[in-house]
């Protein structure tokens, strides 16, 4: 230190005025609304012994498809979104009678969406906008969508969702049994590592442009541990450290302008998975990419998997559909009166009788097909 400097541990104020401060952080926020807690939430709707029973009957039963101790498949069906929970209980009620009648050789597990990823703009979900008029109650989107999972699961029904927001598992994830991390998302080191933390299996999608290497590094990304920030049950800031999940699987969803459920694509898939040393688990979308978007070539892509399976083939053990009580979709009119009942008002979805159809074609040929898997 140069002679006569003095090292002061209290700097010195300045004898000049001081300016006002500028505000440098939240500039584009205009509000900052209170939502309860996962734990208010969860009081307002209590597990309950039956619901319970049934995610941990259908956990199980999943980890053992996956671990090749049970040779069925499992069908994650149901509509490609949530708006209205009376026709999504009435749907439940459906798959559930349908659900015992192909036990055999499927678990359905229905497909309970609340959140839709948005290119640009959009209805984002139940969620985020129940009342489906930009009012945005997310509060109230988040009991209510615990609500209807809870329901289903009383019906007996074991449900699956896409996890899109980190936070929101927290809030209902003890009613999930299935967890698909979506095309746009897999990539996303974000929800690798939620994915490590979450109860259930979990599929992650290949990419839109069809590549199954951002699926292939998820799964090894979300069997290991992580830290990273999030919130307990009590809504407070926490570093939540992970386990890893040993459930990670790829779903196959087409892409890049073409199908990927053809025997040559999942043989592709298998070669893949064998290269990262995971297991040869694969699971077949028949919607999205690998149907052109079109809901009546849903149950081509089922059948064709379904020939595959009787012909031999190992690895797939599981599908999803896209189904609804109508057939197709509809735009959300500003009169909500005037909306069509059990129809869709996101992706197009195949109808009732069509999705009864394919599950019970897709039965016959499977009781032919399954018993060789563990001969």
């Amino acid at each position: 230190m140069p002679p006569g400097l003095r090292y002061n541990a209290v700097p010195q104020r300045s004898a000049e005025p001081t300016m006002s401060v500028a505000q440098t952080d939240n500039l584009n926020v205009g509000t900052f609304d209170d939502m309860p807690s996962p734990e208010d939430i969860k009081a307002l709707v209590p597990l309950t012994p039956t619901a319970t029973e049934t995610v941990q009957q259908g956990r199980r039963a999943l980890q053992r498809i996956l671990d090749r101790d049970d040779n069925r498949l499992f069908v994650v069906v149901g509509p490609c979104s949530i708006h209205d929970p009376v026709a999504g209980v009435d749907y439940a009620r459906r798959l559930k009678a349908l659900a015992d009648e192909v036990a055999e050789t499927m678990l359905l597990v229905m497909r309970v969406y609340f959140e839709k990823p948005r290119t640009a703009t959009g209805w984002k979900g139940y969620i985020n906008d129940p009342y489906m008029d930009d009012s945005f109650r997310i509060d109230e989107g988040m009991q209510k969508a615990r609500q209807f999972l809870l329901d289903v699961c009383e019906v007996g029904l074991p449900t699956a969702t896409e996890a899109l927001d980190p936070i929101a598992p927290q809030y209902y994830g003890d009613l999930i049994s299935w967890t698909a991390i979506g095309a746009r998302t897999s990539e996303s080191q974000t929800h690798r590592e939620m994915a490590s933390g979450l109860s259930t299996p979990v599929g992650f999608k290949n990419a839109t442009d069809g590549d199954l290497d951002v699926a292939i590094n998820a799964i090894i990304s979300a069997s290991n541990r992580h830290s990273f920030l999030g919130i307990n049950s009590q809504g407070k800031s926490a570093i939540v450290r992970t386990n890893g999940n040993r459930y990670g699987h790829i779903v196959l969803r087409g892409g890049g302008g073409r199908p990927n459920y053809d025997t040559v694509s999942i043989s592709l898939a298998e070669q893949a998975l064998a290269k990262a040393k995971l297991p040869a688990n694969v699971v077949v979308d028949c919607s999205h990419a690998n149907s052109w978007k079109k809901p009546e070539f849903q149950p081509l892509v089922m059948k064709d998997v379904c020939h595959q399976i009787r012909e031999g083939n190992r690895s797939v053990v599981g599908m999803m559909i896209e189904s609804n009580i109508e057939a197709g979709n509809q735009p959300i009119p500003k009169d909500l009166s005037q909306l069509k009942y059990g129809c869709s008002v996101t992706d197009a979805c195949v109808g009732w009788d069509t999705t009864a159809e394919m599950i019970t074609n897709a039965h016959k040929v499977l009781r032919e097909g399954l018993p060789q898997r563990s001969a």
